[in-house]
C-alpha cells in the first residue's frame, strides 16, 4: 500500500523527489499520459527557478514569503462525511473535495440533458480519457508562476470535469468545493469545463480551509472553453485561512459568438495571487472579467490578467475592485493585448482601489499592447 492510499493519514512533509514517487505509485492505475504528463510537470517544476525581485512579472509581490518548505500531502479527510456548506438554491450537481479526495457527490443524473457530463477529474481521466486530454492543459496563463503550475500537474489528484453537448442549458448551478484540512496540508484543484456549441451553464466553486488559522499552500488550475455561441459563468470565492499561501491559475477561451463571464471573490490567506488570461479566438467571443478582493491585517493579494483578442470584432471587459483595511497590501498587473488581425476589438480595463487604512497599500499597473489599428481599448485605475 502506497504513502498516499486513502487509508493512510501520514503527512509526507517538503516538496521532495520522495513525496513525488509516492505520490507517483499512488497514481499507478491511471491511464499512461497522465503519469507522463506529471513526471514531465515535475521535472518542470525542479528546474524552473522561484520568482526573484527583478522579475517583471513579480513586481511588487512579497517574494521573500514564498517559502514551500514543510507543506506536503496527505489523504486524511475529517469530517469524512463533510457535504459542504448550504447555498440556498438549487444546484444541477454538487461536489466537494477535501485534501485533494472527493468526500461528497450530488449529481441529479435524472434532471439533465443527454451527453451531459459532470464527474471527478479523476473518473473522466479514465472514463473520458479522450475529451479530458484534449483540453487539460492546453492553455496557460503566462504570467509568471509557471513553477506552481508546474507543481500543481505534478501533484493533482482529483477535481471537477463538466461537458456540455451541442445545445446544453442548465437551469441550475454546478457547485464545488475545495477544502484543506490540517497543519502543514497543501491541495491542487483542479476544473476543467468544455461547452460545445450554444451550450449554457454557470460553475460556482468554494475555496475554503477548514481551520481558520493552519498553515497551508493551495495551487489551483481552472480551464474554462467556450464553443461557438457558448455561455459560461464562473464565480468563485477564496476563503483560506490566515496562514495559507495560495496562488490560482485561471485560463478562459472563448470561440466565435461565445461569452466567458468570470467573477472571483478574494477574501482569505497569508499570499493570494491569482493569475488569468481571457483568450477571444472567433469573431463575435466576449469576456468579462470581474473580481472583489478585501485584504486586512497583512494580507497581500496579487492578481495579474490578460485580456488577449485573437481575432476580429472582439470584445472584452475588465472590472476589479480593491477594498483595503489595516496592512492589507494588493498589485493588480493587467494587459490588454491586441493581436494584429483582431481589427474592431472594444476592450476596457479598470482597477478601482478604495484605502480604508493610511497603512494599506494598493500599486496598479495597467497597459495596452496593440498590434491593430481599428480598435478602441481603454484603461485605467484608481485609488481613494
Amino acid at each position: 500500500m502506497s504513502a498516499l492510499s486513502e487509508s493512510n493519514s501520514e503527512l509526507l512533509t517538503g516538496f521532495t523527489s520522495e513525496l513525488f514517487a509516492a505520490h507517483l505509485a499512488a497514481e499507478s492505475s491511471m491511464p499512461a499520459w497522465w503519469l507522463e504528463a506529471k513526471k514531465a510537470a515535475w521535472n518542470q517544476f525542479l528546474a524552473l527557478p522561484m520568482p526573484k525581485k527583478n522579475d517583471e512579472l513579480w513586481r511588487f509581490s512579497n517574494i521573500g514569503a514564498l517559502s514551500l518548505d514543510g507543506y506536503g500531502l496527505t489523504s486524511s479527510v475529517r469530517p469524512s462525511d463533510y457535504t459542504g456548506a448550504g447555498l440556498g438554491f438549487e444546484t444541477s450537481a454538487k461536489l466537494v473535495f477535501a485534501n485533494n479526495t472527493l468526500v461528497h457527490r450530488e449529481v441529479h443524473a435524472s434532471e439533465l440533458p443527454a451527453g451531459v457530463i459532470i464527474e471527478p477529474l479523476r473518473y473522466a481521466v479514465t472514463h473520458h480519457a479522450e475529451l479530458v486530454r484534449k483540453h487539460f492543459n492546453q492553455q496557460h496563463t503566462n504570467l509568471g508562476s509557471e513553477k506552481f503550475r508546474a507543481l500543481h500537474t505534478a501533484l493533482v489528484r482529483d477535481g471537477l470535469f463538466v461537458y456540455l453537448p451541442k445545445g446544453v442549458q442548465l437551469e441550475n448551478p454546478i457547485a464545488v468545493f475545495h477544502h484543506a484540512a490540517g497543519d502543514e496540508s497543501s491541495i491542487f484543484p483542479h476544473t476543467l469545463v468544455v461547452a460545445e456549441d450554444n451550450a449554457k451553464a454557470t460553475i460556482i466553486e468554494i475555496f475554503a480551509s477548514l481551520e481558520s488559522d493552519a498553515r497551508q499552500f493551495a495551487s489551483g488550475v481552472n480551464d474554462l472553453f467556450a464553443g461557438p455561441g457558448a455561455q459560461l459563468t464562473y464565480v468563485a470565492a477564496q476563503a483560506w485561512s490566515t496562514e495559507t499561501l495560495s496562488f490560482q491559475n485561471n485560463s478562459l477561451t472563448s470561440q466565435r459568438d461565445s461569452r466567458i463571464t468570470s467573477l472571483n471573490l478574494h477574501l482569505g490567506g497569508r499570499q493570494a495571487r491569482h493569475e488569468s488570461h481571457s483568450r477571444l479566438q472567433g469573431p463575435g467571443a466576449h469576456s468579462e472579467m470581474l473580481a472583489l478582493s478585501i485584504p486586512q491585517g497583512s494580507q497581500e493579494f496579487d492578481q495579474r490578467t490578460l485580456q488577449t483578442h485573437q481575432a476580429p470584432n472582439t470584445s472584452s471587459n475588465l472590472l476589479y475592485k480593491n477594498a483595503l483595511l489595516d496592512q492589507g497590501r494588493t498589485i493588480f498587473s493587467g494587459l490588454i493585448v491586441v493581436e494584429p488581425d483582431a481589427q474592431k476589438t472594444d476592450a476596457y480595463q479598470s482597477n478601482r482601489n478604495l484605502m480604508l487604512s493610511n497603512e494599506a497599500e494598493a500599486n496598479s499597473l495597467p497597459g495596452l499592447e496593440i498590434q491593430a489599428n481599428d480598435v478602441r481599448c481603454t484603461h485605467g485605475a484608481t485609488s481613494s
